[in-house]
Order: structure tokens, then C-alpha cells, then sequence
């Protein structure tokens, strides 16, 4: 019985990642997920952290009120320089630390001239911040706008962007139309991670951002889309836990999770669906409880329920 007590306890440590101990009631959640790969927790949404001999690698940035702790915690970790700031998500939660974070780093663009100044003015010396172009222009658009350095200083607008950074590759893949209008994916190869940012909250109902372009069928087609990135474990099942996801908020996931919680996206839009097809008005849908199977687990926030089923209903009010 001991000895079968030991394995399991051995196995459950190989298969939860190491959660490295907080030092103080205000300090951020540092959880190591892959050798060289880093969750943060508690600075607003969740930040990944990729770390190698390029330097380190920045999937969101967090509040502006939690940067400079994201700062020392990331000096704990490694004295090499961040690099490359990735935002997958346009909310202040995600992109708020963007400023700080980029000028405690250093640009990996060099200067062939030799001339510092030059090379200042041309990238302001930080580090790199890299997004679709909806995050660009919804950052520009703020009331008020971001300054200038906290906005992305390379955008693209293709579906899907690439780039090569601690020899690994990492892919920004864009989803149109899900949580927000600007939402992508940040695939690790080699690390075998998935940063989602808000299109997966597993702290509550998905926040549908109809005002930003947010729609309920693009969020399941993006929830679909995350699966098909993400890995299960077969066939050694107890040796790993295939491809991990950071979530915009809530605990570090894989596959089958992102499965139910699409699973539960799709079943109440279809209850709310079918809900309208019988006439019923919003406020008789909410009366209803469309959602009351998942309410103890992602409405336990105070109106959170009552707006998802109302963006539920609004999206699909407006479908053409």
C-alpha cells in the first residue's frame, strides 16, 4: 500500500506543474509550466513568460498597477533581457504594463551605424511589442489613448504571423470576432503551450464584448480553433498532460477542459436559441436560467450569468 502511495504521489508530481511559493500576501503567482516556460498570475490577466539564450519572450503584459512587480518577479527568474512583448488581447488587464515592461527590456534590433541615438529614435531602445492590428487600433482608439511607447511598434494583419525566438517557434494566430474583434493565440512549438488569452476565462461565463466586435459564434469557432491547436496526452496518458493553455484568467489547463468549457459555451447558445425560436423575450430567457447547470461553477460573480445570456441573445439577435 506504501509503496503504491509513493507512485501515485509520484506521478501527480510529474503531472501538475511546480508552483513557486509566493513570498507575501501581495506577491504574483509564478507557476513553472515547461523547463523554460513561465505562467504569471495575479497581475490582471495572465501573463506567459518564455525564457532562452534570445532572451525572454512576453505573452501579455498585465496592469499598469502590477508592472513593476512583473518586473521583479521576472528578475528572479533570469538577468537576461526581455525582448519580445506579445499581446494577444486588447484589454487594460492585458496590455496596462505594456510601457514599463518594454523599456525594462532591450530591442533585439541593432544599429549598423554604431550611432546609439539613432537607434533610440528608431525603436526607443525597449523591447519589441508585437499584435495583430486590431489590438493596435483598439489601443489608439482608448479614451484616453495608450501612450504611444505602450502601443504595439509591430503589427500585422495577416490570420496569422510567425516568428523564430529562443529557437523555438512561436505562432500568433488571430480570431476574428470572439470575446473582442481583437483576440489571437500564441502557439509555442517546442514548449507545447497555448496563450488564449480572454477567449478562455475559467473564472467565469465568457465575457462577449459585443461593442468591440465580440460575437457568440466566433467565440466557439475560436474555442474550436484552440482545440485543434492543443494535444491530449494518448497513449501514454500518465506520463504527461499533453498541450498546456494559459488562460486569459484562472488556473493553467489542457485539452479535455477546453473541450468542456466549449461544450458548455455551445449548449446554452443553444438553449437561448431555442428559447427565441419560441418567442421568448430576453427578460423571460434570463427568467429561465439557460445557464443554471454551469451557474456554481462560472457565474459565481455577481451579474456575470445574466450577461452572458444577455450577449448570447444580442449576437444572435443580430445575425444575418
Amino acid at each position: 500500500m506504501k509503496k503504491a502511495l509513493a507512485i501515485a504521489v509520484g506521478l501527480a508530481a510529474c503531472l501538475l506543474p511546480v508552483r513557486m511559493a509566493a513570498q507575501d500576501a501581495g506577491a504574483l503567482d509564478v507557476v513553472k509550466v515547461r523547463k523554460n516556460f513561465y505562467m504569471i498570475a495575479g497581475a490582471g490577466g495572465n501573463i506567459g513568460v518564455q525564457i532562452g539564450s534570445d532572451g525572454i519572450v512576453l505573452v501579455n503584459t498585465g496592469t499598469l498597477a502590477a508592472a513593476d512587480k512583473v518586473v521583479a518577479e521576472l528578475k528572479k527568474l533570469t538577468d537576461l533581457p526581455i525582448r519580445y512583448i506579445i499581446n494577444a488581447d486588447a484589454g487594460a488587464e492585458f496590455v496596462g504594463g505594456n510601457e514599463k515592461l518594454a523599456k525594462a527590456g532591450y530591442t533585439i534590433f541593432t544599429n549598423a551605424l554604431g550611432n546609439p541615438a539613432a537607434l533610440q529614435a528608431m525603436t526607443g531602445g525597449g523591447a519589441s511589442i508585437l499584435a495583430h492590428d486590431s489590438v493596435l487600433r483598439r489601443m489608439a482608439a482608448a479614451k484616453p489613448p495608450y501612450p504611444a511607447n505602450a502601443q504595439p511598434n509591430e503589427a500585422f494583419f495577416t490570420p496569422r504571423k510567425a516568428i523564430r525566438m529562443n529557437d523555438e517557434g512561436i505562432e500568433i494566430l488571430y480570431q476574428p470576432s470572439a470575446h473582442s474583434s481583437a483576440d489571437s493565440f500564441v502557439l509555442f512549438r517546442s514548449s507545447d503551450v497555448v496563450v488564449a488569452g480572454d477567449v478562455v476565462d475559467f473564472t467565469r461565463f465568457p465575457a462577449i464584448d459585443l461593442a468591440n466586435g465580440g460575437s457568440i459564434q466566433g467565440e466557439i469557432e475560436a474555442l474550436n480553433r484552440l482545440i485543434d491547436l492543443t494535444i491530449a496526452p494518448t497513449p501514454f496518458i500518465y506520463k504527461d498532460v499533453g498541450t498546456y493553455v494559459i488562460p486569459g484568467h484562472g488556473r493553467l489547463c489542457e485539452q479535455m477542459e477546453i473541450v468542456d468549457y466549449r461544450d458548455m459555451v455551445v449548449l446554452v447558445r443553444d438553449v437561448v436559441a431555442d428559447l427565441m425560436k419560441q418567442g421568448r423575450t430576453l427578460d423571460q430567457i434570463k427568467a429561465a436560467r439557460p445557464a443554471l447547470p454551469y451557474e456554481t461553477r462560472y457565474g459565481t460573480q455577481a451579474g456575470v450569468t445574466s450577461a452572458f445570456v444577455e450577449a448570447i441573445y444580442k449576437s444572435l439577435s443580430t445575425k444575418k
